[in-house]
């Protein structure tokens, strides 16, 4: 099994040498693992199948794929898609026909999967689909996108998680256990700071501390004013062409459209600090102020495309003074998208009807013949009566009844809707 050939043990880094070699070692993703859980049965059965493991960095992904390899039968072999070509995988195929042969399932680890491309992917799908080997591909990445359909449909996903505070809290303690250093050699605060700051990564945590053990070799006990001299906070997880970029900005939208200025400032804060565009967020929040909040607060446009602006004119690192002072403003606005699903009902005519023939009287008449054939006859100029209302047909025939805007009573728009309905019995009245 060349996936355990290593090097001598004290040149891996510690969170290699920690890796666990037992399911009981193992931190984390009780909702796969442990007494009862689908992986336990299938382990104990042999009967794998071709899963893609899906989570963020230092989770364990690649850890269980080892633990699987351990507790079965099964030829495992190591690929990363980062390095590894179409001519790795055909090795790969052929050595599984031959271990197949013999009795063996051939069980293929592709790490970063989502780094191959479709072509690369469709290579491994007739194999997988015929079970010459069972695929376990371990990415970062959405598979939904990442994956083509074909394979994805012959794999069962499983979702890890982001390590608990507690979970990295026990790793810690077999680190400190394994490398026989005393357990109190992280103060309580430092300990809490260091788990605070990994973001659910256990290889970070590892990393780190294997740092503070070469730097504070001689010591007794590291202090919380220590640690945060040489614990630097761990990247913030945003991608800005992937998952989260789509996760954060749908969160954000939601809490503006929820009345919820916290979440909203929470989550601007996140795209901010994971180097999202400016931009970006101002230009939703125009679309925001004139789909969501609409004319229950004709201003949210006004202060969002200012917003806008003034993030364009100012620049980072001030400009998100604006952009929270915008976030706010429409998050605290009464809402309305009376006006966005009015034009998509119209639409909807539009497309259900065809080009309908506007009405005559509608019509502009430049010319003698378009006035001579009724371009313009019988039109009502609204100025010319009282209260600048008219009883008059603006929609085509087919479709003069129907009504596609409707105000609600909030905020501003409450007035716009007592102005129409006042309009519409006046019209009646004529």
């Amino acid at each position: 099994m060349d996936l355990f050939d290593s090097a001598p043990k004290l040149a891996q880094p510690l969170a290699e040498r920690l890796r666990p070699t037992t399911l009981d070692e193992f931190a984390g993703q009780t909702h796969l693992i442990g007494p009862g859980k689908l992986l336990n049965t299938l382990i104990a059965q042999e009967k794998i199948p071709s899963m893609i493991f899906w989570g963020p960095p230092g989770v364990g992904k690649t850890t269980l794929a080892r633990l699987i390899a351990r507790g079965t039968q099964h030829s495992f072999i190591n690929l990363s898609a980062v390095t590894a070509h179409l001519k790795d995988v055909k090795e790969v195929i052929d050595k599984a026909r031959q271990t197949n042969f013999h009795g063996r399932r051939t069980i293929l680890f592709l790490d970063e999967i989502h780094r191959f491309n479709k072509a690369q992917q469709d290579v491994l799908l007739p194999h997988v689909e015929d079970g010459t080997i069972t695929l376990i591909g371990a990415t970062t990445e959405n598979p939904s996108f990442e994956v083509i359909g074909a394979l994805l449909s012959r794999c069962r996903v499983m979702v890890f998680n982001a390590l608990t505070e507690v979970d990295l809290d026990n790793i810690i303690k077999r680190a400190l256990e394994k490398t026989e250093h005393n357990t109190d050699f992280l103060s309580p605060a430092a300990r809490d700071y260091l788990v605070a700051n990994s973001y659910g990564d256990a290889r970070y945590l590892l990393g780190v501390l294997e740092d503070l053990f070469s730097i504070f070799a001689a010591q007794t006990q590291i202090t919380l004013e220590a640690a945060k001299e040489h614990i630097t906070r761990k990247a913030s997880a945003y991608d800005k062409n992937a998952e989260h970029h789509y996760n954060v900005i749908s969160a954000f939208i939601k809490s503006l459209r929820g009345s919820d200025p916290d979440a909203a400032l929470y989550y601007l804060a996140r795209m901010l600090d994971g180097g999202e565009e400016g931009l970006f967020i101002a230009r939703r929040m125009v679309i925001f102020a004139s789909e969501d909040v609409g004319l229950a607060n004709p201003g949210a446009i006004q202060v969002a495309v200012a917003c806008m602006q003034a993030f364009d004119f100012v620049g980072m690192p001030e400009g998100w003074i604006p952009l929270a002072h915008c976030a706010t403003y429409l998050a605290g606005s009464p809402k309305s998208n009376s006006s966005y699903a009015g034009y998509q009902m119209a639409l909807a005519d539009v497309k259900n009807y065809g080009p309908l023939e506007v009405p005559l009287h509608l019509r502009n008449a430049p010319t003698q013949l378009m006035k001579t054939i009724g371009y313009g006859d019988g039109y009502k100029y609204a100025h010319s009566y009282e209260g600048n209302v008219v009883q008059q047909q603006h929609l085509p025939d087919e479709i003069k009844d129907h009504v596609y805007y409707m105000p609600t009573e909030n905020g501003h728009e409450k007035k716009i809707k007592e102005w129409l309905e006042k309009k519409r019995i006046s019209s009646n009245q004529e």
